[in-house]
């Protein structure tokens, strides 16, 4: 008796039925009917995201060193829009009364279903934080959370110290390198980090902040896509199990080791996923994001000097919640379940999102030296290695150390840690990398003002 082969899927479904509903949804997309809104963005995003991800995937090489389908759909959306490829829909279509054309038309609502505050990118990682934190053993929290932030440190000292090193040798200059390369990659991405940055260059009368922004911004790029890619490496060339935890952040080696996993018993009731689950689930995230955003007014109102991210609030109170176990299983695991329906199921379709509207092609060809890619290389691998021997040292495992401490503080925040994690195949380790990205962006712009009020006028 023969067995019957398994049906070629794409988006969990036979492929031909998604060849189906894509054609549908490219035909709306072609004649200009396509819904404004999350209706068509959604349609949209899956259809591409899912696509470039299998492409990515089956790739070889790829698919083995440089990320699979995360790095795939990033770039390929971005080098789409930068050849103008969704032009193509224009020929049959015609601009609206203003002169707009429905590309232009189409990228606007993406955009603004995905870049604002409160769009999907926040909705996403919301899902993720308290999804990721609460679906974590609390033994595991308490331990881990006491031994990031010196691999915090670790990797920005090594970056720092890299980045000063290769500016001395090319004739960069080593102060300048440090600040107007390694400092802007390690804050933590464009909103959290070289914004706020450029407005602390203008106030130390180092440059103004249009000046400060022209010349981080390419940095913030580049050290975003070469982190993705170192990404993507460091898990297929550090496959030891002495380096490489396959997703786990501590150190299984530990004599309480077995203490951190979850049980059998609750990895059978996350497994027993109920429709009402998932509504609980949402409710719960989006709610904590609204707590992290009312402390972040709060603190804003009391410090004003020093600005810290609602995600950053949401995740110490889900944190806060998880270790004083304030909230019932039933939650917990309701939220866990949410959390992985959002991950299997929507990662390509932001990864869409991440390539349109924040990878800039342009930008980065055209500050494309040697010198400046080398730099902003050596800044990355200098957070890898020093948050990597610094994650040893107190307990981890080097490579999750490196990705969650190292990379995710060199990329451009939140949508730089799901693209890193993307390509790392580490998702899981979200709420690490969003205390990277957030608590340790605000760490950097702390020191950037020290530094800046010292070292600003031999720039």
């Amino acid at each position: 008796m023969t067995q019957e082969k398994p049906c070629y899927k794409l988006f969990n479904m036979p492929w031909y039925y998604f060849a189906i509903f894509a054609v549908v949804v490219l035909l709306a997309t072609m004649i200009g009917v396509l819904p404004a809104g999350m209706a068509g963005c959604f349609a949209f995003m899956i259809v591409f995201g899912t696509i470039l991800n299998e492409i990515g995937n089956k790739t070889p090489f790829v698919n083995s060193y440089l990320g699979g389908g995360a790095i795939v759909v990033i770039f390929g959306m971005g080098i789409l829009r930068y050849f103008n490829f969704f032009g193509l829909f224009d020929l049959f279509t015609s601009p609206n009364a203003d002169g707009v054309t429905y590309t232009e038309t189409l990228m606007k609502n993406i955009e603004s279903f995905f870049k604002p505050t409160g769009a999907f990118l926040d909705f996403y990682i919301a899902a993720l934080i308290c999804g990721s934190i609460l679906g974590m053993n609390r033994k595991l929290l308490m331990k881990a959370a006491a031994r990031y932030f010196p691999a915090i440190f670790g990797g920005i000292v090594v970056a720092f110290g890299l980045a000063m090193l290769g500016g001395a040798v090319t004739g960069f200059g080593a102060i300048r390198a440090m600040l107007l390369v390694a400092l802007p990659i390690m804050g933590g991405g464009m909103g959290a980090g070289a914004v706020p940055l450029s407005k602390i260059f203008e106030s130390t009368g180092t440059m103004t902040a249009e000046e400060a922004i022209s010349v981080m911004n390419p940095a913030v790029a580049i050290g975003n896509a070469v982190s993705i890619v170192i990404a993507g490496l460091i898990v297929k060339i550090l496959v030891d199990k002495k380096w490489n935890g396959q997703g786990a952040l501590i150190q299984s080696g530990s004599q309480d080791a077995s203490e951190l996993e979850i049980s059998p018993e609750m990895q059978a009731k996350r497994d027993n996923v109920k429709v009402e689950n998932l509504g609980v689930g949402l409710f719960t995230a989006v709610s904590f994001f609204g707590f992290g955003y009312i402390i972040a007014k709060l603190w804003s109102t009391l410090v004003p000097s020093v600005s810290i991210h609602a995600y950053a609030w949401m995740i110490i109170s889900v944190a806060i919640c998880k270790i004083a176990n304030l909230l019932p299983e039933h939650i917990e695991i309701s939220c866990y379940q949410w959390f992985q329906f959002i991950m299997k199921n929507l990662t390509p379709t932001l990864l869409v999102g991440i390539g349109l509207c924040y990878l800039s092609l342009d930008v980065v060809i055209e500050t494309f030296t040697l010198t400046y890619l080398l730099l902003c290389v050596l800044t990355c691998i200098g957070a890898v290695i020093g948050a990597g021997l610094i994650g040893k040292l107190v307990g981890f495992y080097p490579v999750e150390a490196a990705i969650t401490a190292g990379l995710c503080m060199a990329n451009m925040g939140g949508t730089g840690d799901v693209a890193v994690l993307s390509a790392a195949k580490r998702m899981e380790l979200m709420p690490f990398a969003q205390i990277s990205s957030r608590l340790g962006g605000a760490i950097i712009l702390i020191i950037g003002s020290l530094m800046l009020s010292l070292l600003g006028g031999l720039l």
